[in-house]
C-alpha cells in the first residue's frame, strides 16, 4: 500500500473553516477547526475578511496534517465551501479588494428589484435555473466593481479576478497558478447556464445583463477533477487538489444521493433541501432553484432541484449569543422538550429575508402569538419549530414540481437535536434519517477525491449506507394541521411581496 493513504478535505463554511482528514475507508482520522467571523456593517449586509479565511484555512490544514502523521501521507485534497460568497482580488498580490460579500447579504436587493420590474426573471430562470435574488454572486460582483474605487478600471485592465470561496482557496493554494471553480459553484452565480454539457461556458447574456467583465471569471471544471497542485511552501510538498464542490451539493454526494429521486437536507447556518433529478434539467414552477448537482470526470453527473432556507442554525446562535436565552445549542432541546406545546408562539426568522419558496428579500423576522403566559422557553421552542415549518413549505413546493421526497436524509449541526428531528418528522409527515457521522459536506468532497484516486467507483458510492437513527412521524393529523395553520398566519405577517 502507498504511504499516501489519506485525503485532506477543506470544509470552508459560513462561520468556521475546518480541515478533516479521511482514510481509505472514508473514516475521519484527524481534524482542526477555527471560527471565521461575520460582520454586519449595515442593515442586510454580511461580510467576511477574505485574507482571514485563507490564513485560518491554512492553519487548520497544517494542524490536521500534523495530527495525521505529516504531508507525506496525504494523497489528495478535496474542497467544499459556502456557496455564492463573493470575492474579487488583485491578480498580482492575491489580496481581496474589499471584504467578501457573504451569501446571506442583501445589499443588492434594489438591483434585483429593478431587474424583476423589467420582466427579466423568466428569461434569467430559463438561462440559469435560478431566480433573480441578491443571494447569488452575480449582482455582488457588479456591486464591488461599482463601489470600490478604481475596481471597474482595474477589471477592464485584467488586473482583478473573481471567485467564490473555493476559487479563492485554489488560487492561494497554487499561488495563483490556477484560477478555477467547479460546475456547482459556477451554477450559483447567475452567470452560468443550467447545463451539464462539458463544452458549456459562462453566459455572455448574463454577464452583459449584470455588467460583469468576462475576464474576471474562472475556468469551470467538473466537481471531481484535478485542479492542479498546492505550492510546496504550504505543506512541505505539492499535493494534488482533486475535488471542489459547493457545500450543499457536496452533502448530496456525501449522503450517497447519486440516483434520481434521492434527496437530502442540511441544517447548518441555513438549511438546504437538494434533490437529485438525474439528467433532466429541472424546471420549477414553484420558485425552487434548478442547479447542477455534481459532475465527476469520467464518472457521471446530475442536475438537482434545490430549496434554500436562509436562517436555520443562525436562529440558535441568535437565541444564544444575542438574546442569552440558552448557554449552548444543546440546551435548546432541553428547553423545547419540557413544554407541552408552543402556546401559539411562532418565530419567523427572516433576519436576512426569506428564501424558497417565498423569495422575499425585504421580509424581516417576527415573533407572533405572545401572551403574558409566554416565556423564554416558548421563544426557544419557536426558533426550533421554524426550521420544521420551513422544511414543510419546501417539501410542498418540491412535490408540486414533481419531485416528491419520501424520506428526509438530514445532516448539519441542528440535526444533532433529537427533539427537532422528531418534530420535523411529525410536521412533514415523513421519516427522517440521520447518519451517526454528520459531516456530509466534508464526506462528499472526500468521496469525489477518492474517485479521482481510483479508491472507489461512483456506483459503489451510490450504494453506500451509513449507520444512523430513523425518526418516524407520530403526530396526529389535527395537531399537525393546527400548528401549520398558526405558522401560515405568522408567515403572512412578515411577507412583503
Amino acid at each position: 500500500m502507498s504511504d499516501q493513504d489519506l485525503i485532506l478535505v477543506i470544509d470552508e463554511g459560513t462561520t468556521s473553516t475546518r480541515a478533516i482528514i479521511f482514510d481509505r475507508g472514508f473514516k475521519p482520522v484527524a481534524q482542526a477547526q477555527e471560527d471565521v467571523d461575520l460582520t454586519y456593517p449595515a442593515d442586510g449586509w454580511v461580510e467576511q475578511d477574505g485574507t482571514a479565511i485563507w490564513e485560518k484555512t491554512l492553519n487548520v490544514c497544517r494542524q490536521a496534517i500534523a495530527a495525521a502523521g505529516g504531508a507525506d501521507r496525504i494523497a489528495g485534497i478535496g474542497i467544499t465551501n459556502q456557496r455564492e460568497t463573493t470575492l474579487v482580488w488583485n491578480r498580482e498580490t492575491g489580496v481581496p479588494i474589499a471584504p467578501a460579500i457573504v451569501w446571506q447579504d442583501r445589499r443588492t436587493a434594489n438591483v434585483c428589484d429593478i431587474l424583476k420590474e423589467r420582466g427579466l426573471e423568466e428569461q434569467v430562470q430559463a438561462e440559469t435555473g435560478l431566480l433573480i435574488d441578491p443571494y447569488f454572486s452575480g449582482t455582488k460582483i457588479s456591486w464591488l466593481l461599482n463601489n470600490v474605487d478604481g475596481a471597474r478600471t482595474d477589471a477592464a485592465a485584467g488586473k482583478l479576478a473573481f471567485g467564490t470561496v473555493d476559487t479563492f482557496l485554489i488560487w492561494q493554494l497554487t499561488k495563483g497558478k490556477v484560477h478555477a471553480t467547479d460546475i456547482t459553484n459556477a451554477s450559483r452565480t447567475l452567470l452560468y447556464p443550467l447545463s451539464l454539457d462539458p463544452e458549456a461556458s459562462w453566459s455572455n447574456t448574463m454577464a452583459d445583463l449584470l455588467d460583469v467583465p468576462a475576464n474576471l471569471l474562472p475556468d469551470v471544471k467538473p466537481s471531481g477533477a484535478c485542479y492542479g497542485e498546492t505550492d510546496a511552501e504550504w505543506f512541505g510538498r505539492p499535493i494534488p487538489i482533486l475535488s471542489a464542490i459547493g457545500d450543499q451539493q457536496s452533502a448530496l454526494v456525501g449522503q450517497a444521493c447519486l440516483a434520481p429521486g434521492t434527496a437530502k437536507i442540511t441544517y447548518g447556518t441555513g438549511a438546504f433541501l437538494v434533490a437529485n433529478t438525474g439528467h433532466e434539467p429541472p424546471k420549477s414552477a414553484n420558485r425552487l432553484l434548478g442547479t447542477l448537482g455534481y459532475a465527476i470526470e469520467g464518472g457521471g453527473e446530475a442536475y438537482a432541484l434545490e430549496g434554500a432556507i436562509f436562517n436555520a442554525g443562525t436562529v440558535v446562535q441568535w437565541l444564544r449569543d444575542d438574546l442569552g436565552l440558552i448557554s449552548d445549542a444543546a440546551e435548546s432541546q432541553k428547553r423545547a422538550e419540557k413544554l407541552a406545546d408552543n402556546a401559539g408562539v411562532y418565530l419567523v426568522p427572516a433576519f436576512t429575508g426569506l428564501g424558497a419558496p417565498h423569495w422575499d428579500a425585504n421580509a424581516r423576522g417576527a415573533i407572533t402569538g405572545l401572551t403574558r403566559a409566554a416565556g423564554a422557553d416558548h421563544i426557544v421552542r419557536a426558533g426550533l419549530e421554524a426550521a420544521a415549518y420551513q422544511t414543510h413549505d419546501l417539501l410542498e413546493a418540491f412535490a408540486a414540481d414533481g419531485a416528491d421526497v419520501d424520506v428526509l436524509r438530514v445532516d448539519g449541526g441542528m440535526a444533532a437535536n433529537d427533539w427537532l428531528m422528531q418534530f420535523i418528522a411529525d410536521i412533514c409527515d415523513r421519516p427522517v434519517e440521520r447518519p451517526d457521522f454528520m459531516e456530509m459536506t466534508a464526506l462528499g468532497a472526500a468521496a469525489l477525491a477518492g474517485m479521482q484516486l481510483d479508491w472507489l467507483h461512483p456506483d459503489q458510492w451510490a450504494n453506500h449506507e451509513a449507520p444512523g437513527t430513523r425518526f418516524e412521524p407520530k403526530m396526529d393529523r389535527t395537531t399537525r394541521a393546527t400548528l401549520l395553520d398558526g405558522w401560515r398566519k405568522a408567515l403572512n405577517q412578515t411577507l412583503t411581496e
